[in-house]
């Protein structure tokens, strides 16, 4: 069944992709994804546990195969997304654009005081 995806990237979370599924305007899911784990799935499979990334074709078209567990040690909650490779390459070209492989850091004292605040 065809889904609607929107992929975010913010320098502020540098080694993550967010996610969110929709079916209209329904959220299914949101995720949140290794940006890095996300772009070498382009190219070969990668991930264990809750996600996996591997390249696919199918008709054709090069396709990214996306396998999200839901908690447990059964497949509850799980399901198996085809997204288009040449879309997700193109969105994380726009994220190097912004924070390039490699270029990533966090800012700890931020985060720690994020974190004790909360």
């Amino acid at each position: 069944m065809p889904l609607l995806a929107r992929f975010l990237y913010d320098a502020e979370d540098p080694y993550a992709v967010r996610a969110t599924f929709f079916d209209g305007p329904t959220v299914l899911a949101r995720w949140h994804f290794d940006r890095q784990m996300l772009a070498e799935g382009l190219r070969r499979p990668v991930g264990e546990g809750h996600v996996s990334f591997s390249p696919h074709t199918a008709a054709g078209t090069d396709e990214l195969r996306v396998a999200l567990r839901g908690p447990g040690t059964e497949l509850q909650g799980g399901a198996v997304l085809f997204l288009e490779a040449r879309a997700i390459a193109c969105f994380l070209q726009q994220s190097y654009a912004v924070t390039d492989a490699g270029e990533e850091s966090l800012d700890l004292d931020k985060l720690l005081a994020e974190f004790l605040a909360g």
